[in-house]
């Protein structure tokens, strides 16, 4: 079983968030996918299946998972899964490809920049709007205090495919947060399954897992809820694209293009997108039992 070894949001190797994409992985149970996921130790995997059918080629199958199991939805997983089916299957600088989801299939665009260098765009489809929470200890659950929130804008949650407590936040704010308590609780009463700190005058963003161990180097569903956040609040112009940037504090800058169309709550389409590298191939000699 033979792998790709991506950075996705990046034009260069070794930055960027790292992927591993298994473009042939028919033979695969989701028990396999996740055992190989977990012995990988990338912080998501995605497992790629054919699906061409009349009247729609270039379409795949793609399961994504992170260490914890299966994800619904994931933005890096897919922008990277797409540069390597057009090193793969490409013939053109520019190509189109369906990738279908549980539930859902996604459209994503890419762009051959050079030996292993790709761009990838992912039209990660409408926004939804689901509610502005109370402030009302959302800063606690980061270490920070109420006065590190933006005071222009309201948290609220958003989901592009995840649903996403986007907290917007100022000064340095951004530098000294940490996940101070278990999220899942927390998020869960907001009706939010993760949480996006944003600071919207300098473009940035910071994730972590729900439990605080692990941050995301760059997190391309939670962009997408802040690109249509950022969208209905009149931050960026329709269809402006902008830069936003996530992994400085992970020692892997990462720089994400993000774009909204629409105005006030009908946002779509939402759009992440960034470079890819290649950065080599690997040969799994056994697979874990299905």
């Amino acid at each position: 079983m033979r792998y790709h070894h991506v950075d996705v949001f990046t034009d260069r190797p070794y930055s960027g968030n790292s992927l591993a994409v298994f473009p042939e992985a028919d033979p695969l149970t989701g028990a396999q996918m996740r055992a190989i996921t977990q012995e990988l130790r990338h912080f998501e995997s995605v497992f790629l299946v054919r699906h061409d059918s009349p009247g729609r080629p270039r379409t795949w199958r793609a399961r994504v998972f992170d260490l914890a199991g299966e994800l619904d939805f994931a933005g890096h997983p897919l922008i990277g899964a797409a540069a390597v089916l057009h090193a793969l299957h490409g013939a053109a600088d520019h190509e189109a490809w369906t990738l279908c989801l549980t539930g859902r299939q996604v459209e994503v665009t890419t762009e051959r920049r050079g030996p292993g260098r790709y761009a990838s765009l992912l039209d990660q489809g409408a926004a939804a709007f689901l509610g502005r929470p109370d402030p009302e200890g959302l800063a606690g659950l980061f270490a920070l205090d109420p006065a590190d929130l933006d005071p222009d804008l309201p948290p609220e949650v958003v989901s592009t495919g995840l649903r996403y407590l986007v907290l917007p936040v100022r000064g340095d704010a951004l530098a000294r947060a940490r996940v101070t308590q278990p999220l899942d609780a927390p998020l869960a009463r907001v009706g939010a399954e993760f949480a996006y700190l944003l600071d919207a005058a300098a473009m940035e963003g910071r994730h972590w897992n729900n439990d605080g161990l692990l941050e995301d180097v760059a997190t391309g569903s939670g962009a997408g809820c802040a690109a249509a956040y950022l969208r209905s609040h009149g931050r960026i112009g329709s269809g402006e694209r902008g830069l936003l940037r996530q992994g400085r504090f992970t020692g892997r800058p990462s720089t994400m293009t993000v774009s909204a169309d629409g105005h006030g709550r009908d946002i779509r389409p939402v759009r992440v997108g960034g470079g890819v590298a290649l950065v080599g191939e690997g040969h799994l000699r056994e697979l874990p039992p299905s």
